[in-house]
């Protein structure tokens, strides 16, 4: 984070008046924490573990059950069963399902991001939820088909519109990482969200400039993998970042940097990596990824947590260089 950014001094916690916030100017609103649903869909080839379908549920109802009122999750996570999974979820929890927002994401199959595929995934997601209308709807890792022809005529981004105008879907975002895609995609004009992951994190800040853009276009934004797929969270955590590629030595040496830091000052440095994003006023909301029900008050009371400023200042300065940063070179 630059000198120059905006920047909430005080924890946002639960019982903080901006705990619960707009998003942009799309008139929803969302906790400063959203649970992430894709560890919901049991991917244990993505992330090393499976997820069994009680704990997920379980998981769903602690969420609902606790001040957080966001889940966010995508069509393909799991090949639906994240969806089916939180559906069940709520459906248990009941009363305190109340106000909860679920947004999803749309995803292509095998590349195949046409309108006629955007609006598959569409029926797909509201068939899992069990719901008439999603509020938020993504388009879903564009990085991945850039020959896609997401803005030509009956390409994604008008399938896209076609069912907001339909009332189907409340408002629509962009969700991945690559910043030039990004940037080239919000260019459009369409979307009203930005979702971005592991580039706004204690030792990258690819999407600094593309989070600017965002709020100066009324732009909601939502911040995920602050932990850069778990190096950030543990020691132990395998030498992995974004998509779980392998991380510079540089950026593992800056990661253990900030570890001894941490334990320095008394605290962990999950905290740090969810309070960075917290105190970002820039940021609507930091998407959290979880599988089991207790990480629901363990992350919660992480942002009691008392971090002085001189860590966030000793922090900054371990920051690795942005050459080292995941799009440093991107194009």
């Amino acid at each position: 984070m630059t000198d120059s950014e905006p920047t909430i001094s005080a924890n946002v916690t639960p019982d903080a008046a901006n705990w619960m916030r707009p998003l942009g100017n799309t008139g929803l609103r969302v906790s400063a924490i959203t649970v992430g649903g894709a560890p919901l869909g049991s991917m244990p080839e993505l992330f090393g573990y499976a997820t069994p379908e009680e704990q997920a549920i379980t998981l769903v109802e602690a969420v609902c059950a606790s001040p957080i009122r966001s889940i966010d999750t995508a069509n393909m996570y799991g090949d639906g069963r994240s969806e089916l999974r939180i559906a069940a979820g709520l459906t248990r929890a009941g009363a305190t399902a109340e106000g909860m927002l679920i947004t999803t994401k749309v995803d292509g199959k095998d590349g195949d991001y046409s309108g006629a595929r955007v609006r598959e995934s569409v029926t797909e997601s509201l068939a899992r939820l069990r719901v008439e209308y999603l509020p938020l709807v993504y388009l879903h890792d564009p990085e991945y088909a850039p020959d896609a022809g997401f803005e030509r005529p009956g390409g994604a981004i008008e399938a896209l519109v076609e069912l907001r105008n339909r009332g189907v879907v409340g408002h629509i975002g962009i969700a991945g990482g690559h910043v030039p895609t990004m940037n080239r995609l919000i260019d459009t004009g369409a979307f009203e969200v930005l979702l971005t992951h592991s580039r706004a994190t204690l030792v990258d800040g690819s999407a600094n400039e593309l989070i600017d853009r965002a709020k100066a276009m009324g732009m909601g934004v939502a911040n995920a993998a602050v932990y850069g797929g778990g190096l950030l969270a543990s020691r132990t955590a395998p030498p992995l970042y974004s998509n779980f590629k392998p991380a510079h030595p540089e950026v593992l040496s800056a990661t253990s940097a900030l570890f001894d830091l941490a334990d320095e000052f008394g605290i962990e440095l999950a905290d740090a990596a969810a309070q960075h994003s917290l105190r970002d006023s820039r940021i609507d909301t930091t998407i959290v990824g979880m599988s089991k029900p207790k990480r629901v008050p363990l992350l919660l009371a992480g942002l009691t947590v008392q971090i002085p400023d001189d860590f966030w200042q000793r922090a900054a300065e371990l920051m690795p260089d942005k050459s080292l940063w995941v799009d440093a070179h991107a194009n």
